[in-house]
C-alpha cells in the first residue's frame, strides 16, 4: 500500500508530466498506431519508444499522460466512462451500486475517469506489474484491489482478488487489437460479470470491419447477433490524433451482458 496521500501523488505526477522533455515525430509522418514511436529525455539522453511499449512508458512517471494524454489528445477514459454512467442512470441504477472489473487498467487512467463519475467499487486487471505499480504510485486508492498477470491463467494470489468480488461491469478501454487483449482474455473478463451487468468497451472502428483479422469483429458481431451482449450505446468517436495529426475512430459500445461467451464464439475461423 502507497503512504502517499492523493492529492500528494496528484501533485508529483502533474509536476513530471509538466517538467518531461517529449519530442514527436514530424506531422507529415504516416505509422500505423503500433508502429507510432516517440522520444523523452531519460537525463541520460534521448531515448525512442513506441507508444504501445507500455510497461516501459508507465515506469516513468507522467511519460503517458505527456505522450498519449497531451500531444495525441486521448479521450476514451472520460468517454466510456460518461457512457457507463449514462447508460446506467436511464437504467435507473447508481454508479455506486456497480463492482467494477477494469480489463487492461493501465496506470489507472480509466479508473480515475469511473470515480470521478461515482463509481467507487473497481477492481483493476493488467498483464504488466509495471502498469499496476503506476497506478498505486500515481492514483492511490482509485482502485479496491488489482490483479497482474495473464487473465486465462493468473497467479492463485492474484486469482483470488477477482474471485472474491461479484462483479456487475466491466470496461476495457483502448486495449483490444494489436495484439494487447486477444478475444479469449477478452470473454474471460466479459463471462466474470453477472448476466445482466453492464459491459462497457471501446474498440477501433477498423477492427469491427468484417475484414479485420485481430478475431474481434467476428467475436463481438456474433455477441451482437445471437443477443449475448445487448447494446445499448454504440457509437464512433475521436479516440485521439495520429502523429500526423489525423483523428483516429473508435467506436464505444455499452450494453447488457445476457450470457456467456461460449467456444463457439471463439471458433473465429468459420
Amino acid at each position: 500500500m502507497s503512504t502517499t496521500s492523493p492529492s500528494e501523488a496528484r501533485e508529483a505526477l502533474e509536476s513530471a508530466r509538466r517538467t518531461l522533455r517529449v519530442a514527436i515525430p514530424d506531422a507529415g509522418s504516416r505509422l500505423d498506431q503500433h508502429e507510432e514511436w516517440f522520444l523523452y529525455d531519460s537525463g541520460d539522453g534521448w531515448r525512442e519508444l513506441r507508444v504501445h511499449e507500455y510497461a516501459d512508458i508507465f515506469e516513468i512517471q507522467g511519460l503517458y499522460e505527456r505522450v498519449v494524454n497531451d500531444a495525441f489528445e486521448c479521450v476514451s477514459p472520460d468517454v466510456v466512462a460518461g457512457e457507463l454512467m449514462y447508460a446506467a442512470h436511464e437504467a435507473e441504477q447508481s454508479p455506486r451500486d456497480l463492482v467494477v472489473l477494469d480489463l487492461g487498467a493501465g496506470n489507472g487512467c480509466v479508473g480515475e475517469a469511473l470515480a470521478l463519475r461515482g463509481f467507487d467499487e473497481l477492481v483493476g486487471v493488467d498483464i504488466f506489474p509495471e502498469a499496476a505499480e503506476a497506478a498505486e504510485r500515481d492514483r492511490p486508492g482509485i482502485y479496491a484491489d488489482y490483479a497482474v498477470g495473464d487473465l486465462l491463467d493468473l497467479p492463485p494470489q492474484h486469482l483470488r482478488k477477482l474471485d472474491q468480488r461479484d462483479f456487475n461491469a466491466m470496461t476495457c478501454v483502448a486495449a483490444l487489437g494489436y495484439g494487447d487483449i486477444p478475444p479469449a482474455v477478452f470473454a474471460a473478463a466479459f463471462n466474470r460479470v453477472e448476466n445482466g451487468g453492464w459491459i462497457a468497451f471501446t474498440i477501433k472502428s477498423d477492427f469491427l470491419d468484417t475484414r479485420d483479422r485481430s478475431g474481434f469483429a467476428t467475436l463481438i458481431g456474433r455477441l451482437l447477433e445471437d443477443g449475448t451482449l445487448e447494446a445499448v450505446i454504440q457509437r464512433p468517436y475521436r479516440h485521439r490524433y495520429a502523429i500526423d495529426r489525423t483523428p483516429i475512430e473508435y467506436t464505444a459500445i455499452v450494453g447488457r451482458k445476457r450470457g456467456a461467451i461460449e467456444l463457439g464464439h471463439l471458433d473465429l475461423d468459420d
